[in-house]
């Protein structure tokens, strides 16, 4: 049988009746079963026996017994997971493992995520595992469920901010809006740039059409400023770049490296053939979320670095790149 826990009620909670705290925690257990739990004294607050009317007040602490997978089940022993707030299954052990693998970095306010290419951050058609719906398995003890507060696109891995209360959620949101953010991110592209260093300013739009989500160069288009560094290049083969977005427009970086006429390897949305190489080159994307410095909802700065997904590193490795290079390539522009 799994342990009794306690929470201490948040300011964000105060005043809630005592069912309705549940409801929102534990939607799977119902109003019958509840009140059983509170007749026999299971659910206390502050060690008191209460009724499920009960206002909450900030600072109570309230005892929670073992609540199963099935807690409205005859003779249900409250053994298993804790139902997630959605009010869905709880999601396998093989679920919790693969998203809190990911966790590169967490505290009381921000998780931080190093993404694996390949798995959405939202759901979609066709879409059945994704960022948004493991984040369950994330909130342990914490009274409310994870937040996303920006994305990735599916194939580009990692530095994702994940955010552990609605307080810190709104603040990592205005940080994004407000430009208060410095990501970097490392690619591998096809060829080498004409120029080692530079700013890419195009305007993107949607394109017309049917073909999915793909953006297009218009001048009708939202402002889209790109900032590279060329770090290193096998010949003319491929080359290492290091892109700075400047504003955060869909698959910005993408279609911007096509303009430099240097499409991201294994980015055939924009790229078509050319953007892929022979040999054991992989053909997956070669887009990275390297780097990021975000105002902490806490106070100071968050700095979050995150490795290499294998393909890239693998591919790192073939053209003799140093994929542990922590040194900042946009250093000189920034001061």
């Amino acid at each position: 049988m799994s342990a009794v826990n306690h929470h201490k009620v948040q300011s964000y909670e105060n005043d809630w009746r005592l069912d309705k705290w549940f409801r929102k925690n534990f939607p799977e257990l119902g109003f019958g079963h509840l009140s059983k739990l509170l007749r026999t004294g299971q659910v206390r607050v502050d060690g008191k026996r209460v009724k499920a009317g009960f206002r909450l007040v900030e600072g109570a602490e309230i005892r929670i017994p073992p609540i199963g997978d099935n807690p409205n089940a005859a003779g249900s022993g409250f053994a298993g997971t804790r139902p997630s707030p959605s009010g869905k299954k709880p999601h396998s052990a093989e679920d919790r493992h693969y998203i809190r693998d990911m966790v590169i970095y967490q505290d009381n306010s921000v998780i931080v995520l190093n993404k694996r290419p390949g798995l959405a951050v939202q759901g979609g058609s066709g879409i059945s595992r994704h960022v948004d719906g493991l984040l369950d398995c994330l909130q342990g003890d914490n009274p409310e469920r994870p937040k996303l507060v920006h994305r990735l696109d599916k194939d580009t891995s990692g530095v994702l901010i994940i955010a552990r209360s609605s307080r810190a959620a709104k603040s990592l949101t205005q940080s994004f809006r407000d430009r208060k953010t410095r990501k970097i991110y490392w690619a591998l592209v096809i060829g080498r740039p004409e120029r080692h260093h530079g700013t890419i300013t195009a305007p993107l739009d949607k394109e017309p059409g049917s073909r999915g989500e793909r953006m297009m160069v218009s001048d009708d288009g939202k402002r889209a400023v790109t900032d590279f560094q060329v770090i290193d290049s096998a010949l003319r083969t491929a080359s290492w770049v290091a892109f700075k977005p400047v504003t955060g427009r869909t698959h910005q970086i993408r279609v911007h490296a096509t303009i430099l006429a240097t499409p991201i390897v294994g980015d055939g949305k924009y790229g078509g053939k050319q953007a892929f190489l022979d040999g054991a080159v992989s053909k997956k994307l070669h887009l990275h979320a390297r780097h990021i410095d975000i105002d902490h909802p806490d106070g100071g700065i968050l700095s979050v670095t995150a490795d290499l997904p294998r393909h890239m590193k693998e591919s790192w490795d073939m053209f003799g790149f140093d994929q542990n290079d922590t040194s900042d390539p946009f250093e000189e522009d920034d001061g």
